[in-house]
């Protein structure tokens, strides 16, 4: 049975006794999002509008942190999310993200998890949102990405989706230029990510966390 649990930020996160992993990290849920996937995704392209193409929804705080920034900035941004096991309604329900934001904007969290599945919702005026109920190496698109949040669960615990098959649809899926982004540094996802034509750095990780992968697609 899923657990939520508090990270040492302040948020919260949830833990998955059966993989015995979390979400998040365990030093700070917001703080690591806000670190990998803001800093260093989101903030590091200039593209308007942005195509976000995000594996793992979870609890949706990627996509929150995303929206927020975009209603700061005024950017266009157009997020795909892919997830294979939904949150229950009781689970997401006991999150506390909406606390981090100010007033008038904390119902964006709920509005995430409410937007239907399958079909895709106008969340804010210049931000919409595609939930896909799938598993990641199924993906079909017709269209590329700016920026990839690759937020799977860790290699040792869930390692087909690391596979060189999977960063070879994750290539596919991203334009040239685009940015990939995740969490993990292994050496393993260095070597294929040069391979398919990325320029790969890893640039310092958030508390808990020595490095993170940052990779641009040149070809």
């Amino acid at each position: 049975m899923l657990k939520i649990i508090s990270t040492s930020d302040g948020s919260q996160t949830v833990y998955v006794p059966e993989l015995d992993e979390h979400y998040h990290s365990t030093f700070g849920a917001v703080r690591e999002s806000l670190h990998i996937f803001i800093r260093y995704g989101y903030k590091s392209v200039s593209t308007d509008p942005l195509m976000i193409l995000e594996f793992g929804f979870g609890t949706a705080l990627n996509a929150l942190l995303t929206l927020y920034e975009s209603l700061n900035d005024g950017r266009r941004v157009n997020y795909v999310s892919v997830e294979k096991y939904p949150l229950k309604d009781d689970i997401y329900k006991q999150l506390d993200y909406s606390k981090f934001l100010p007033a008038g904007k904390k119902s964006y969290f709920k509005l995430l998890h409410e937007c239907p599945w399958e079909e895709k919702c106008m969340i804010s005026d210049n931000f919409s949102l595609l939930k896909i109920e799938k598993d990641f190496r199924n993906i079909v698109m017709d269209k590329t990405f700016d920026i990839i949040y690759f937020d799977a669960f860790a290699p040792g615990k869930q390692p087909d989706l690391w596979t060189a098959d999977m960063l070879r649809l994750v290539s596919a899926l991203t334009k040239k230029g685009g940015v990939f982004v995740t969490y993990s540094a292994k050496g393993q996802l260095r070597r294929e990510l040069t391979e398919l034509g990325f320029r790969v750095e890893h640039p310092p990780g958030p508390p808990g966390k020595r490095h993170i992968t940052r990779a641009v697609k040149t070809v």
